[in-house]
């Protein structure tokens, strides 16, 4: 039997995506890629698992119980990374969008006097998880918690919203902004991993339009042409200059959470040295 690990996260990634497309966003791969994976996956396994429509793709019994077996799997191959790297002296913080913003330089400054035989590695991982459930984190910064029990997480703080605009947008000449001006033009958002969903708006109040963006640099690229706005958390405002986009406040919007996660079944060492740094950053 010729199975390998790629397969079987294409499966898993196509199950908790629900399409083909959706799972090769989450995996950076090609839609292609995904279906050969799976293709292959069947054809060493002899059955079929995927039973594919136009818009969704469903598990045949076959499938339910490969998935499973699947998911153990990946996760065996996870604590075997992690067992191999322990003693290694490193620690991978993933984050999506953005790090900790303006507070990351004085955080990698204090890590090397807290941690001193400890690597740090801050690793963008545009995965709902930070890159914890792929196992290519040890600890993700996330502003958006994901579905299901698998991630722990703690608040370590609060940052302002900001809008993003192109520097000839009416609005660009103003101190401040309000969610109502903000909506008079679609808004760019990733609603797989960004901070803003349509639920800061009341219902009666929403964008004119949305349009779906993959990741920070679709965000910027969309929104330095004109034809969206953006809301974001002031880290991503501090992280990501671009010539064309201007930032500015968003006066009654909520504060955006921070959190410090890891996986609920591997805690990793030092944890609780790792989250009062990152608190005391924030208090």
């Amino acid at each position: 039997m010729d199975v390998d690990l790629r397969q079987l996260r294409c499966l898993l990634a196509v199950v908790d995506e629900g399409t083909f497309t959706d799972a090769a966003i989450e995996l950076r791969i090609s839609q292609a890629a995904v279906s050969r994976n799976i293709a292959a996956l069947e054809g060493a396994l002899g059955v079929k698992l995927v039973q594919r429509t136009t818009r969704s793709a469903a598990l045949t019994p076959a499938g339910e119980r490969a998935v499973a077996k699947a998911r153990r799997i990946v996760a065996l191959m996870a604590d075997l990374e992690r067992d191999a790297r322990a003693g290694t002296g490193q620690v991978r913080i993933g984050y999506a969008w953005s790090a900790l913003g303006e507070h990351t330089t004085e955080f990698q400054r204090q890590w090397k006097s807290r941690f001193p035989h400890t690597e740090l590695h801050l690793v963008r991982s545009n995965t709902p998880s930070g890159g914890l459930l792929d196992g290519t984190t040890d600890f993700a910064i996330l502003r958006r918690l994901p579905q299901g029990a698998a991630v722990e997480h703690v608040l370590i703080g609060e940052e302002k919203r900001y809008c993003a605009m192109s520097a000839d947008d009416p609005l660009a000449s103003r101190r401040s902004v309000t969610l109502a001006q903000i909506a008079a033009m679609p808004v760019a958002m990733d609603l797989r991993t960004g901070s803003t969903t349509l639920d800061l708006w009341p219902e009666q109040g929403r964008p004119q339009g949305v349009i779906p963006i993959n990741d920070i640099d679709d965000w910027l690229t969309e929104i330095g042409s004109g034809a969206a706005r953006g809301i974001t958390a002031a880290s991503t405002a501090h992280q990501y200059r671009r010539r064309g986009v201007t930032y500015r406040p968003v006066r009654d919007a909520p504060m955006v959470p921070v959190y410090a996660a890891w996986l609920r079944s591997d805690p990793p060492p030092e944890r609780e040295a790792v989250i009062a740094l990152l608190a005391a950053l924030y208090a």
